[in-house]
């Protein structure tokens, strides 16, 4: 007669290594989800400076500034097709838009190649979700510096100075 082998876990041990599990997990994903978050961030920022790079290239070619996306990537691709695809763009959780800045005006013959250059431009960023996809909305203009505000909408031009914080 041979006996047999009682090798294995019992229930009380798989529910102990369950409950072990979901507790890393709780401890983990918070923070997973502000890494994530904080990517989304860098990205929205990294799109201002990029925006406001290509800007200067244009204004160099068609002595004024695009005011909407499309232009820059149609007068000689200075921006990226992530972000020239349409007037306004969804890219890492944030809506990226491009506008005609606060008194801006049309330059009257611009060269070819160069549809509506304005004697100025205002770029923001805002979250898809505030809370979720990020917590601070984004916004430049012909400065080039780039501001910040914790609500989900954009810093304008005219709070630049009282309400908004440049980016250190």
């Amino acid at each position: 007669m041979t006996i047999r082998s009682n090798q294995g876990f019992t229930l009380i041990e798989l529910l102990i290594v369950v409950a072990i599990i979901g507790i890393i997990a709780a401890i983990a994903v918070p923070g997973l989800l502000r890494a994530r978050m904080s990517g989304n961030e860098a990205s929205a920022i990294g799109s201002m400076r990029a925006i406001n790079t290509a800007q200067q290239s244009y204004s160099q070619q068609c002595q004024g500034y695009a005011v909407v996306l499309t232009e820059l990537k149609a007068a000689g691709n200075f921006l990226s097709p992530d972000l020239t695809a349409a007037a306004s763009v969804t890219k890492s959780g944030f809506t990226v838009t491009l506008a005609a800045g606060a008194g801006a005006a049309a330059i009257p013959t611009p060269p070819a190649g160069c549809t509506g250059p304005q004697t100025n431009y205002y770029a923001s960023a805002v979250p898809l979700t505030l809370g979720s996809t990020g917590t601070r909305s984004f916004s430049t203009n012909t400065q080039g510096t780039i501001f910040y505000n914790n609500t989900a909408v954009a810093p304008t031009e005219a709070t630049f100075t009282t309400t908004a914080t440049p980016i250190q």
